[in-house]
């Protein structure tokens, strides 16, 4: 009996014991929730702390069960839709959370691994590129923060290989920008800027696109109605904004291939910029003339003007008054390009002795110069300064007048000259018929002047006689082709006999008496098809 009443007696406490302490534990958790939350929680802060404290090896299956419970608890099936609701509410309320929270460490690490202060990482950023900035943004609310600061924008640089840019994000660059703006690019490159003496054409055409192989016009089909990468004439209206304030300190516009832009939409641009120094214009479908006297009128200041054609040879609009304007009101231009314009030489030497700063002069691909303009063009005024002439593939230019140029040369004139480039893919036309090309002419001195001034970058390539482009063919391949290159060959139509009598006309008519001013321009915008505008907002 002592046995087992000792073995009674010996087992009745420790379930006492054990009892007392099971009934203490959640008395105490109820009572201080958790000691290591601070005493101000709510019970909304330890209500989400109990739920987010679920280890998670607990198998998903256990909260479907316990949800599926809770809705089986409802009586109707109103009540549980309104439960579902909730659910899906407070599960996007948490991820917001959550996805807050994270975004504010991250900025309050990437803040203290920094090292630099936020002013020279607004000035690291406004070395960046366009798309490198908006990366830059996009990584967290501190880089973002210093990326929007209007010095990073002061530099804008839009420009793509295929369309990808629209108006609106054009738009807002130039709003984050504000006065600060100093640099626009805008439009569609082809490819890398030649260098100083290249003649590659910048125009974009639908036929020179990379991707051309590889486009489906299925898939084109499919993306119509969607939001379009074309910019179109109203993207620089943004310049004129806030009263003229955004595009009064702009340096340098330069813009390529924008097929949209026409006349109006450019001069409105220029009239905002009255501080430009720096304007590239290639391939856009306005007029010289117009744009000339847009310049000449509100961009007093320039010192670099590049216009290329974006029709080779078919816009004759410049008169000779606005070349006096332009060198009157424009006295700081040190840098002229006008390429594959119908110049004739009394318009182009009104430019070149105009200029008293002219130090580069690119004519290239420019139809009608037949180079008199050359004529005692160094003996002081404009022209004595040019460092840069480039004369490539002008298909009126004389042997004769080349040959004139470079005895000036030999004799002392141009003593800054640098860089000439005469080449001719056809060759030099001669003296009494362009129709008649030379190619390896004993008249023009090139290995004296190599002799005597041995500093000067002498370009003068021409084919092989018996090598060269039928002049006829050629003519049918720039004039008629809509969207070729200046280069690109195409093939002959069935009329080219027609065609090429007409032009040869034209251009016995360019060799006049140079009252051709007084003509109409008779200056075409071509529309581009609705094919070709279905594949360019692809």
């Amino acid at each position: 009996m002592d046995t087992l009443h000792h073995h009674h007696h010996r087992p009745t406490p420790p379930p006492s014991s054990s009892s007392t302490s099971m009934a203490k534990r959640p008395c105490s958790s109820s009572s201080s929730q958790n000691p290591r939350l601070p005493p101000h929680f709510s019970q909304m802060d330890h209500l989400l702390h109990s739920f987010l404290s679920f280890p998670d090896s607990s198998p998903p299956i256990s909260l479907d069960l316990s949800f599926d419970r809770l809705l089986d608890s409802s009586p109707s099936d109103a009540d549980q839709s309104i439960l579902i609701d909730r659910a899906h509410r407070l599960g996007c309320l948490l991820l917001r959370a959550a996805n807050r929270s994270a975004r504010k460490r991250a900025s309050i690490h990437n803040s203290v691994a920094w090292v630099l202060p936020p002013d020279l990482t607004i000035k690291v950023f406004s070395m960046l590129d366009s798309q490198s900035l908006c990366y830059a943004a996009a990584t967290c609310s501190m880089f973002n923060k210093c990326a929007m600061d209007p010095l990073c924008y002061a530099n804008i640089d839009l420009t793509t290989i295929l369309p990808k840019v629209n108006n609106a994000v054009v738009s807002t660059m130039i709003q984050r920008a504000g006065k600060s703006l100093q640099s626009l690019k805008l439009g569609i490159v082809p490819g890398p800027t030649g260098s100083p003496g290249s003649c590659q054409p910048l125009v974009y055409t639908i036929r020179n696109s990379g991707d051309v192989s590889s486009f489906s016009w299925n898939e084109k089909r499919t993306r119509q109605g969607k939001e379009s990468s074309i910019l179109t004439r109203s993207c620089l209206y943004p310049l004129s904004g806030d009263n003229g304030a955004t595009g009064i300190l702009l340096r340098r516009l330069h813009l390529y291939n924008i097929e949209r832009m026409d006349n109006a939409s450019l001069c409105v641009a220029l009239a905002a910029c009255p501080s430009l120094l720096d304007l590239e214009i290639v391939g856009l479908h306005v007029e010289l003339r117009q744009t000339l006297m847009s310049v000449s009128s509100h961009c007093h200041f320039i010192e670099r003007l590049f216009f290329e054609s974006s029709k080779t040879g078919r816009d004759d609009s410049l008169k000779s008054p606005t070349c006096f304007e332009l060198v009157n009101n424009c006295p700081n231009l040190s840098s002229l390009s006008l390429r594959g314009f119908k110049l004739h030489d009394n318009k182009v030497r009104i430019l070149v002795k105009g200029f008293r700063k002219l130090k580069y002069a690119d004519f290239s691909t420019s139809y009608s110069i037949t180079g008199t303009f050359l004529r005692n063009l160094g003996n002081g005024g404009g022209g004595s300064l040019l460092e840069v002439l480039i004369l490539r593939d002008c298909m009126h230019l004389k042997e004769m007048e080349v040959a004139r140029f470079l005895t000036a040369v030999i004799a002392g004139d141009f003593k800054f000259l640098k860089h000439l480039d005469i080449s001719n893919r056809e060759g030099l036309a001669s003296e009494g018929d362009w129709y008649q090309r030379s190619y390896n002419s004993s008249l023009i001195p090139l290995q004296q002047v190599l002799e005597v001034r041995p500093d000067i970058c002498l370009l003068a390539e021409f084919p092989s006689e018996g090598c060269f482009l039928d002049i006829d063919h050629m003519i049918d391949s720039d004039i008629n082709s809509e969207l070729s290159l200046p280069f690109q060959q195409s093939g002959q139509t069935s009329d080219g006999a027609l065609v090429t009598s007409s032009l040869e006309s034209s251009y016995n008519s360019d060799q006049g008496s140079g009252n051709e001013e007084y003509q109409d321009s008779g200056f075409v915008i071509y529309e581009e098809s609705s094919d070709e505008v279905d594949f360019l907002i692809v």
